[in-house]
């Protein structure tokens, strides 16, 4: 059961933000402190990625574990399924907003909240930097000719996949 009543719920829920979050100002202070530059919360690109590094052709979301559905979490123990359809569909949306992105020549970085906590907070942003600058230099890097060839060079540089670093699970940039 719920702490507070339903008004009271709903006036907590409705102040979250959802950008200029906490996790985002981490990473944005440092990218900015390091001499990138960027833009935020561009409405015109699918998804509306939380930073945009035009330069290097890298958008970065940076998402809340439990908005985002990272890792299997407790749900509220009120109205529960709508929390799971709710979070279900954001997961299904963040899928989508990345396939189009990736079709559009972007290379994607989702960083999770919990990759932001002070225990692997430096490890986590100076992994971010090293993604950043191997999409730049990959956007120069020099491509055969012909289409068959193309397909056989082209690489991600690093999967999607989720890689264990500790505890926490890091996606990678496409």
């Amino acid at each position: 059961m719920d702490i507070w009543n339903k008004d009271k719920r709903s006036a907590v829920m409705a102040k979250i933000k959802n950008k200029d979050t906490e996790p985002e100002l981490l990473v944005r202070h440092y990218l900015y402190h390091r001499g990138y530059r960027y833009r935020k919360n561009v409405k015109g690109l699918p998804g509306t990625p939380d930073i945009v590094l035009l330069k290097y052709g890298v958008v970065i979301f940076v998402h809340g574990c439990f908005w985002h559905g990272h890792i299997d979490g407790t749900l509220p123990r009120s109205n529960t399924e709508f929390w799971r359809k709710k979070i279900e569909q954001n997961k299904i949306r963040d899928l989508k907003n990345k396939e189009i992105l990736k079709k559009m020549g972007w290379h994607v970085m989702t960083i999770w909240e919990c990759q932001l906590k002070p225990s692997i907070r430096n490890q986590t942003l100076l992994e971010i930097e090293y993604h950043i600058n191997h999409a730049y230099l990959d956007r120069f890097k020099p491509r055969p000719h012909n289409a068959s060839a193309l397909e056989e060079s082209t690489f991600s540089f690093v999967a999607e996949d989720d890689v264990e670093y500790g505890k926490y699970c890091l996606n990678r940039i496409d």
